[in-house]
């Protein structure tokens, strides 16, 4: 079939009735992301989570990165293996775009911004611009022009993408669509079909998937839901073959007369919706239990301890009460003050303030400057455990040779 009218891919929503119980999920996703969003957690984890989100997109793709290798990659450190540099430049893109497009794109505004031709196009063209030409230029596939809708017919699995003249049109009716949904939880459902569908119409040669999942990332930070603490990805990722499989089967045709009214069908929908909601609702109960302050302390202490009485790294418990402090209040300390509150005698506070700097505990800008709470990745099975399992097997302290989790 040809893809050259909008109606071919209606219903972009479900009916009002069947928007029912997705309007019931979403109630709850939206209360409690809304609570979470508001927590006080140090900067440093927000950048560690876009670290873990590039991974997780990476991995959707197929195009396999280690967080070791992607922590080498943001000192500017590449492989020397070619395909593996790109792999690392592809993922310190995608973190760099997902930065930018959350300053871009705030509030209102920003997601009515976002609902248009050309904010996929600039997502697109912020993430490959990027890159340099021999990573747009591969071996084998397509050549990728930063920004620019595609000019040739393509087809993914058993789907045939509109006419490429007709790529415009889809994306406006798109935005239309979505762009004019209500607040609330209703904003929520459209941002799952949203998602669907601009797969649907596949506006680029390639890059469709991340541009995506980027959009879909940014609209929940835009909504407020998201505070910079989580992401639908880490979730898409740990499902891969229900996320593909149920964004293919949304792409069908109707399914008979109870199956809605548009050429496409409802109930897949319905159940890319949902799944969607519950990838969303998943990774915020995850980590507003992570984040739980009262059990903050006690996994410090753990990590302390292994510093201190297993890698003898010259890291001490009388660390906690400053390293608490940082992380409850993201906030920073002159390095006197921390000092200080170590109880120990300056000498002694002064050797245990450069082994936390060295192992990355603490984080400063500048050599003698206020230190702030450090998340390095051999820190996170004791901190967050969990939260990126692939981290923890794959930190510093495994790639030298040290102790193992």
């Amino acid at each position: 079939m040809l893809y050259d009218s909008v109606h071919q891919f209606e219903p972009l929503l479900p009916s009002d009735a069947a928007q029912s119980p997705l309007l019931s999920q979403a109630h709850d996703l939206a209360r409690s992301a809304l609570l979470l969003a508001g927590s006080a957690v140090p900067g440093e984890l927000r950048c560690l989570l876009r670290s873990m989100t590039s991974y997780y997109s990476n991995r959707i793709e197929g195009q396999h990165t280690r967080p070791f290798e992607i922590e080498q990659a943001l000192r500017r450190d590449f492989s020397a293996n070619r395909e593996l540099a790109a792999r690392q430049r592809l993922a310190v893109a995608h973190i760099e775009t997902e930065a930018v497009l959350e300053s871009r794109y705030t509030g209102a505004d920003g997601v009515r911004r976002l609902y248009s031709l050309d904010a996929v196009q600039d997502i697109h063209r912020e993430l490959f611009n990027r890159l340099p030409t021999e990573d747009l230029n591969p071996d084998a596939g397509p050549v990728i022009a930063p920004g620019i809708l595609r000019t040739r017919e393509v087809s993914v699995g058993h789907h045939i993408a509109p006419a490429w003249q007709a790529v415009p049109t889809f994306l406006t009716r798109w935005a239309e669509v979505y762009g004019n949904t209500r607040r609330g939880e209703a904003a929520l459902l459209a941002l799952a079909a949203a998602h669907q569908r601009l797969g649907w119409i596949h506006p680029f040669v390639d890059g469709n998937g991340r541009v995506m999942r980027l959009h879909t990332h940014t609209l929940l930070a835009a909504l407020g839901y998201t505070g910079g603490l989580w992401s639908p990805l880490r979730g898409f990722a740990r499902s891969t073959d229900r996320y593909y499989a149920l964004l293919a089967a949304a792409d069908e045709s109707r399914r008979g007369d109870l199956d809605g009214r548009g050429n496409l069908s409802q109930r897949a929908l319905v159940d890319w919706i949902g799944y969607v909601l519950s990838v969303c609702q998943d990774q915020v109960a995850f980590m507003s239990g992570l984040l739980r302050l009262g059990d903050m302390e006690r996994r410090i202490a753990a990590c302390l301890a292994f510093e201190e009485q297993t890698l003898r790294s010259g890291v001490r418990m009388a660390a906690l009460r400053p390293l608490h402090y940082l992380f409850v209040t993201d906030g920073a300390l002159e390095r006197g003050e921390f000092k200080q509150m170590t109880g120990l005698g300056e000498r002694t506070a002064g050797s245990l303030l450069r082994a936390l700097l060295q192992r990355g505990l603490l984080v400063s800008d500048t050599p003698q400057g206020r230190v702030r709470f450090g998340l390095p990745l051999h820190a996170l099975r004791f901190c967050f455990p969990a939260l990126w399992p692939e981290a923890e097997v794959d930190d510093g302290d495994t790639q030298q040779g040290g102790a193992e989790a």
